[in-house]
């Protein structure tokens, strides 16, 4: 197989790759560029631990080649924080303990991430819903969810603090 070239911005870098042309994302995240905060589960796409934003969209990485990415933006836990700043979903599992050996927890604050992106205001049952793809074998779940409920609290307080 001849490799081939991509041109992806991960976390606002520009980065310009050769790979293999069955690469997935996910092993161009953790091999070819050192991220490692998504790992593989399952490497099926069903836990979501892999989870990863691509071009605003969630995405399990392992189901993705990362030659699709080229031109692509890619967000991973690792791009998250704005310098020494966490953003308030990855201090909000920090402060709840919404994690607990933490191998699951980049998945789940990119998931809750993209549910507050998409909807700012969300229910109980709309949370349950927006977590769905993103498994835990460590907890009931409560405490990820106490997180979630309290980064909206950040959140909206924030907000609130710039208007």
């Amino acid at each position: 197989m001849k490799n081939i070239e991509i041109h992806v911005t991960v976390n606002g870098q520009a980065d310009e790759l050769t790979i293999p042309p069955n690469r997935t994302l996910l092993e161009m995240l953790r091999e070819d560029l050192q991220l490692t905060g998504a790992k593989e589960g399952c490497g099926h796409g069903e836990c979501g631990a892999c989870m990863v934003v691509l071009n605003g969209r969630t995405v399990n990485s392992c189901l993705v080649l990362a030659a699709e990415t080229d031109g692509a933006e890619v967000i991973t836990i690792e791009g998250l924080k704005q310098g020494d700043t966490l953003h308030p979903v990855q201090q909000a599992f920090v402060d709840h303990s919404g994690m607990q050996c933490g191998f699951c927890t980049s998945g789940q604050v990119l998931a809750a991430k993209a549910l507050l992106d998409e909807n700012p205001k969300p229910t109980p049952d709309e949370i349950r819903d927006g977590m769905a793809g993103s498994f835990c074998r460590c907890t009931g779940y409560t405490k990820i969810f106490e997180s979630i409920e309290a980064a909206i609290r950040q959140i909206k307080q924030a907000q609130g603090a710039k208007a």
